[in-house]
């Protein structure tokens, strides 16, 4: 069994708060949109990490990690890629992998919208986790963590807060 911990759209920021909540995370997952080469060494130091980059992400971070990546957790096959859609309305790219690989789970970002969905077309859980960053039209910071144990995925949670206290917390240290 593993406990990972999903995130997306740092765009240069990780509140400290969610490394609390990932503390007990074998592997976290990023769904790209990280903002700076720090924000990425950072969170890679804290804990086993899959990655992609995302639109606002540098030559750097793009030379660091993929556009999307495939990969086996426990049973059950990943799709990661920043800019994915959701259940109905994927992206043509994301369409196409789906249907060239046909994950178990998806994971994207991009919207800065939570979303945890079950695709029944493709048979699929979709992810976003949201924004976890200060920056963007969200007004929450989300970000989620679940167990994944074989085939079985439980135990998920959804960790947020008010994007105004992330600010205001770096306001005033």
């Amino acid at each position: 069994m593993l406990k990972i911990g999903i995130l997306s759209d740092s765009h240069g920021y990780i509140p400290p708060q969610l490394y609390d909540f990932f503390k007990n995370c074998d592997e976290i997952w990023h769904a790209g949109d990280w903002g700076d080469m720090q924000t990425y060494l950072q969170l890679k130091s804290f804990k086993p990490l899959k990655t992609v980059w995302g639109n606002i992400d540098d030559k750097d971070l793009r030379m660091e990690m993929p556009e999307y990546t495939i990969f086996n957790v426990e049973e059950l096959s990943v799709l990661i890629m920043h800019i994915g859609g959701y259940p109905g309305k994927y992206t043509n790219r994301c369409s196409e992998l789906i249907k060239a690989n046909r994950p178990d789970i998806m994971v994207c970002g991009h919207s800065h919208i939570l979303k945890v969905m079950r695709d029944k077309k493709y048979g699929l859980m979709h992810f976003n986790p949201g924004a976890c960053g200060k920056k963007g039209f969200h007004s929450l910071c989300t970000a989620i963590r679940l167990e994944i144990d074989g085939k079985i995925m439980r135990n998920l949670e959804v960790w947020e807060m008010p994007k105004q206290i992330t600010i205001n917390e770096l306001d005033f240290s």
